[in-house]
């Protein structure tokens, strides 16, 4: 059981950010049924075209991760007889969830006005690229634009002396913003329940950017020359030697992050061997280290390239300061952490075999979220979802014929 059983959310939405705060909400036990076009479908389908899917099994992992768990009903909201039924839907929902720009929004009639005039007391939530006010409302983003590029990212990672701009991964600021679309919701959901008012929620994947970049923009205006308020540094001369990064004998970097470094550092020293730095005049507190930094780390450079970074694992397993080896996202399958508390669950893809998902980040009493099902085939729900709201069969070959549904 899920702690949104019973919830019903109505998603008008396409590629990552606001669809996969749909699957939060369906990982949490809510029934998400997605609206997509009876011929097109979420237009991230199409990334399977040119790659994204999986060489064995034919898995189109976008849409997996970001889909599992729906319904899809496909519906030509252009037509009337379409439109009626998203009407009919969303008098039975709780939430309606939507990415649509505003002018789409007026077009199709699926705006806060059109919906809340069948269902007064419906969630409305939206995501944006850069907010619902302003000279840019209307303007459509991607998280490569409104969160990596504009929302101050990109700059705030690239080296001053690289040549190009360091860019994200794929869905990188759409899954951060994911979770917040979701916790929105569950936000609204509990005011309507303590309230009896429904609220427009809305998320923008600039204002998501800002808070993740929140201490640099704040200290922008508070420090001198603060536009990134903490200095990149080289790291040969990191102001603390153990918070900084180290290459093993096998060519993997481990990173260490003793924020409290007069707490770790003689633990520290037992750990690599080296307990006479502990009574070191030139170690023995944080200002010495920062004095010292340089010649200290590139003596931990040799220090930490003598061992595989299994053998610093080993080595490791009871320093009490916070440290982690830099894993690859294969890595992370077989991470004893991720393991146990089933991070990555398994996933019956019907004919595509079973695959892995990545958990969302939330658990309720310490038990792993159970993934209800994989991404649903554009429209595959249509006529079940149909029946169930009360359609007839003679209604539901009428709407075929007219192309109002697929």
């Amino acid at each position: 059981m899920g702690v949104m059983d019973g919830v019903k959310v109505l998603e008008v939405a396409q590629w990552w950010f606001v669809p996969a705060g749909g699957a939060v909400l369906a990982d949490w036990g809510a029934e998400v049924i997605k609206v997509e076009h009876p011929v097109m479908g979420d237009a991230q389908r199409g990334l399977a075209a040119v790659g994204f899917k999986s060489t064995e099994g034919n898995v189109d992992f976008m849409m997996q991760q970001s889909n599992r768990g729906k319904r899809s009903v496909g519906i030509d909201l252009a037509s009337p007889d379409g439109l009626e039924l998203l009407y009919r839907m969303a008098e039975q929902c709780d939430v309606f969830l939507t990415n649509f720009l505003p002018g789409a929004r007026e077009r199709l009639k699926i705006d806060v006005e059109h919906i809340r005039a069948r269902n007064p007391n419906i969630i409305y939530a939206r995501g944006s690229g850069q907010g619902p006010k302003g000279p840019d409302a209307g303007k459509g983003g991607y998280d490569a634009t409104a969160f990596w590029s504009r929302g101050g990212i990109a700059h705030a990672l690239t080296p001053a002396d690289h040549e190009l701009p360091i860019m994200q991964r794929a869905a990188f600021g759409d899954s951060i913003g994911a979770m917040t679309v979701a916790g929105g919701i569950a936000a609204a959901l509990f005011a309507r329940e303590r309230t009896g008012r429904a609220e427009v929620v809305d998320v923008s994947l600039l204002n998501t950017a800002m808070w993740v970049l929140a201490p640099d923009i704040v200290a922008s205006k508070l420090i001198a020359g603060g536009a990134g308020f903490i200095p990149k540094m080289t790291r040969t001369s990191a102001p603390n030697p153990v918070g900084n990064s180290y290459k093993t004998r096998d060519e993997r970097w481990l990173l260490l992050m003793m924020l409290q470094p007069d707490k770790h550092f003689a633990d520290f020293c037992r750990h690599v061997e080296r307990e006479e730095w502990i009574a070191d005049e030139r170690f023995g507190d944080s200002a010495s280290r920062f004095k010292n930094r340089k010649e200290l780390i590139a003596m931990l450079d040799e220090i930490f390239a003598q061992r595989t970074l299994a053998e610093w694992f080993q080595a490791f397993e009871t320093l009490e300061g916070p440290w982690a080896p830099m894993q690859n996202a294969e890595e992370l399958h077989d991470d004893p952490q991720s393991v146990a508390n089933g991070y990555l669950p398994d996933v019956d893809g019907a004919d595509k075999g079973h695959f892995k998902l990545v958990a969302s980040p939330v658990q309720f009493d310490e038990q792993p979220i159970e993934i209800r099902g994989p991404s649903p085939e554009m429209g595959q729900n249509t006529e079940e979802v149909l029946l169930e709201m009360g359609v007839e069969w003679a209604e539901i070959a009428r709407l075929k014929q007219a192309g109002a549904i697929n």
